[in-house]
């Protein structure tokens, strides 16, 4: 028995373990897009005439719809002003842009959650279209257009975000320059406008959160899965012949209660640990077993308690981790509970980010992301 308990102590030792996330059942998905700030059209321009560096005005106005917490679609309405500099011959135009953009949350794809709640990005391109009247001309001159930029945030509250844009705007078909000299011919992207701008998105809905700023995890279906496993392991041992642990005992040459002390040792010298992906809070498949070795041993001593230390890695700051930490004890906690265990018996103790351990090695970032047991 000794030799079992050695052998599936050391290889969940070795077992390798990705982030810390939050479950979030309703999240708001539409939201107001607004932003006003400055632009500088490229080309084309025609010879003498041109506009400053940074020219007033720009303005953008948009709704837009998340299909999930990471993908959405944007429908947005675009104003430009275009003025002459003080050594450009005079001229006054204005632009208008309709478009329809695909949006990608690029804060919840690259996991900004493991390291900040406030600051996100968003990534949008897109096709419309645009309009370009001017004093040098009668009517519009009518073209396609096509839009793409990214969208820096800082989340103020749960409705409202400061954002900061900028977009690079490329014109088909644009038969004017900026200034309202007629060119023909222009078949392809030959216009070009680059747009800055800061603003707010405003968000709607009845739900705590809009899907900028939620963090999807199927830890809810993981927890079955696993408190799955751990049943069918209990069938396995209830289910066991009786002869085999008839032979089982005659070849362990120390009474029952030398193998409940040495399985307290190991738990306690933390040859049973949970260990958890990069960010998440559900344990791994592998760490089954585990679970499995001091939940029989809490059935076995009614009389004895157990400390779940949860720890995290040393990626991100040190209150997200030490939530973090808490997060994963807390569940082992719950699997305890529901098979049986009374929760007086477990305490969960969050001991945040394990320093002992090298935070440079992926290998060793894995054996950080754990839960250890103290039988008292």
């Amino acid at each position: 028995m000794k030799k079992v308990v050695m052998t599936l102590a050391f290889a969940l030792a070795l077992t390798g373990v990705h982030a810390q996330t939050e479950n979030n059942n309703g999240y708001n998905k539409w939201s107001i897009d607004l932003g006003a700030g400055f632009n500088k059209p490229q080309r084309p321009f025609s010879d003498g005439y041109s506009t400053n560096t940074v020219s007033p005005w720009t303005g953008d106005l948009g709704v837009r719809y998340m299909l999930n917490n990471k993908f959405g679609l944007k429908a947005d309405f675009g104003y430009n002003s275009f003025t002459a500099k003080g050594s450009s011959i005079d001229f006054d135009s204005k632009y208008y842009r309709v478009d329809l953009q695909a949006v990608a949350n690029l804060g919840r794809i690259m996991n900004f959650e493991t390291w900040t709640n406030t600051i996100g990005l968003l990534g949008h391109a897109g096709f419309g279209y645009s309009q370009l009247r001017s004093d040098n001309f009668r009517g519009a001159d009518e073209m396609g257009n096509f839009i793409a930029g990214v969208t820096g945030q800082i989340r103020l509250s749960n409705r409202v975000a400061l954002t900061g844009d900028f977009s690079t705007i490329l014109n088909a078909s644009q038969d004017r320059t900026f200034d309202g000299s007629y060119v023909g011919g222009n078949r392809g992207f030959s216009g070009l406008i680059f747009n800055g701008t800061v603003g707010l998105n405003v968000y709607l809905g009845k739900n705590t959160k809009h899907a900028d700023w939620t963090v999807i995890s199927n830890e809810d279906s993981d927890i079955s899965a696993l408190e799955s496993k751990v049943a069918d392991l209990e069938s396995q041992i209830k289910n066991r012949p009786a002869q085999k642990e008839v032979i089982v005992e005659k070849q362990v040459s120390a009474p029952q209660p030398a193998d409940n002390d040495l399985i307290k040792r190991m738990i306690n010298d933390k040859y049973y640990s949970v260990y958890f992906d990069f960010n998440k809070t559900t344990p791994i498949e592998n760490s089954t077993a585990a679970i499995d070795v001091v939940l029989n041993y809490l059935r076995k001593n009614p009389s004895a308690s157990l400390d779940l230390v949860g720890y995290a890695d040393q990626v991100g700051k040190a209150e997200y981790n030490e939530k973090l930490s808490n997060a994963r004890a807390t569940n082992v906690k719950t699997i305890f509970e529901k098979a049986g265990i009374a929760s007086s018996r477990l305490n969960v103790i969050a001991n945040g980010a394990d320093t002992s351990i090298q935070k440079d090695s992926d290998e060793a970032r894995r054996l950080a992301r754990r839960v250890t047991f103290i039988v008292k």
